[in-house]
């Protein structure tokens, strides 16, 4: 059986990342969004609201390349701007509390911006942590570290509002937790041991994947290896900790690259393309172990997809953990093709498609060669024309457990309103919604779905 209550019972839900909300046009999070659009959730039937990463989001706008995989962007939440939210006893005790993290990332961040270059590149006593000079910048970096702090501790406070009120609404939240973290990130560098780098602080292998569906080359993702041994031998703590971060904020989290847990993907250095990797043996059973051990059953989706071999799957099974089913996948003519809706299981959920995909009518339209259409429309038994809307049928009406939609699929928009394209740097995670919908046609659509195939919130 799953692990979490968001999995407890056939639930529906839409995904949507919080920079996607409608917003001004100074681009600053306007207050009220996110509860408006729990009672469109709820309105709908929906009951779960699953989101990207919190993180702050590289220069590219994505959120899984970020400074910190413990920080929430500020630029993502309508922040409490009073002096009230500030008062000293509850910022010292947040402060405390994240303790563990939130030092080194207010400190990064400040000398990151006096220096304007990656830690890896600042002068060597700042770049090696040697105690004198971290003192020292500390010092002189005072009201800025403090300013992080506050920051950091109204975006708790405010997303604490947003998860208060999706709860009374029946919304669960549904995060998301990179695999691998930025190479120039407070993380790496304020715990280079556990992570494969030289004596200097430069990376000695490269992350990616293989070539594979989205590029024939495979990705290079620019970001270190882990130590595991070094981890084990710290006792998994960093895991720990951050997970022990996010179960504060969701109440069920995709592991992005699961398969990570059992291989991963390492490439030299010196090449200029994934082709050439060999796989890596990851923690498994071990780190899964440590993670239950410290934080009790654990609320995890386990993102499954790519070159999934079997003891991947046999990993996530031992743990009891859903995997992933998406439809844009599963038109490969291969009758048993895991993601075809005949071959989906109960612990399980199921997309139309994921934020790297194309929307679903933008898939429709330009990613299936004509053989591919007919596939489709002949499993489906209807006319090309009613293709999307039948997929998202197909969808809602799984026996997997938990049925996610994006929203782009939800408002039947193409291409033009696509989140990402994986191995392309430019152009993506900037989609925004004009407006969150408020016709009765659309939220009544929605609900008879959900209550025709045993969703609806409150049932």
């Amino acid at each position: 059986m799953p692990h979490t209550s968001a999995l407890d019972r056939r639930r529906s839900g839409v995904l949507l990342h919080p920079s996607s909300l409608p917003r001004p046009s100074d681009g600053r999070a306007a207050p009220g969004e996110a509860e408006r659009f729990c009672d469109f959730l709820a309105a709908c039937g929906f009951s779960v609201w699953q989101t990207l990463p919190l993180n702050p989001r590289d220069e590219t706008g994505s959120p899984y390349r970020s400074a910190s995989v413990f920080a929430i962007d500020p630029a993502l939440l309508a922040l409490d701007e009073t002096t009230a939210v500030e008062s000293p006893p509850d910022l010292e005790t947040f402060v405390t509390e994240q303790a563990y993290w939130l030092p080194d990332y207010a400190l990064y961040m400040a000398l990151r911006r006096e220096l304007g270059r990656p830690w890896y590149d600042w002068p060597a006593p700042l770049r090696q942590r040697e105690p004198g000079a971290l003192r020292a910048a500390r010092t002189r970096h005072a009201a800025a570290i403090g300013t992080t702090c506050r920051h950091q501790f109204r975006c708790h406070l405010a997303w604490a509002r947003v998860r208060a009120q999706a709860h009374s609404r029946g919304i669960r939240l549904f995060g998301d937790l990179s695999f691998f973290v930025a190479y120039d990130s407070a993380d790496v560098w304020a715990r280079r041991d556990l992570f494969q780098l030289d004596a200097a602080g430069r990376m000695t292998a490269n992350t990616g994947v293989p070539p594979d569906y989205f590029s024939a080359t495979g990705q290079l993702w620019g970001m270190p290896h882990y130590d595991w041994p070094a981890i084990r031998a710290d006792h998994w703590r960093w895991w720990i900790e951050r997970l022990r971060r996010q179960l504060a904020l969701f109440d069920l989290l995709r592991l992005d690259h699961f398969r990570g847990l059992a291989a991963a993907w390492r490439v030299p250095v010196d090449r200029a393309d994934a082709a050439s990797g060999r796989w890596e043996s990851g923690p498994g059973d071990a780190l899964l172990s440590a993670l239950t051990d410290a934080l009790g059953a654990l609320p995890l989706v386990a993102e499954d997809l790519g070159q999934i071999t079997a003891d991947v799957d046999a990993l996530r099974q031992r743990a009891g953990l859903a995997g992933m089913r998406v439809l844009q996948f599963a038109f490969d003519g291969n009758a048993d093709n895991v993601h075809l809706p005949h071959n989906h299981a109960n612990n399980a959920v199921v997309y139309t498609g994921t934020h790297d995909n194309n929307t679903l009518l933008g898939w429709w339209r330009e990613d299936c060669d004509s053989a591919a259409r007919r596939h489709v429309a002949a499993y489906l038994g209807q006319p090309p024309d009613r293709v999307p809307a039948a997929l998202q049928r197909q969808t809602l009406a799984s026996v997997a457990r938990l049925a996610i939609l994006p929203m782009q699929d939800i408002l039947q928009l193409g291409a033009e309103a696509r989140m990402n394209r994986p191995g392309t740097a430019t152009d993506n995670w900037s989609w925004q919604l004009e407006g969150i919908p408020e016709d009765p046609e659309t939220r009544a659509y929605y609900r008879s779905l959900n209550t025709l195939y045993g969703r609806l919130a409150g049932d």
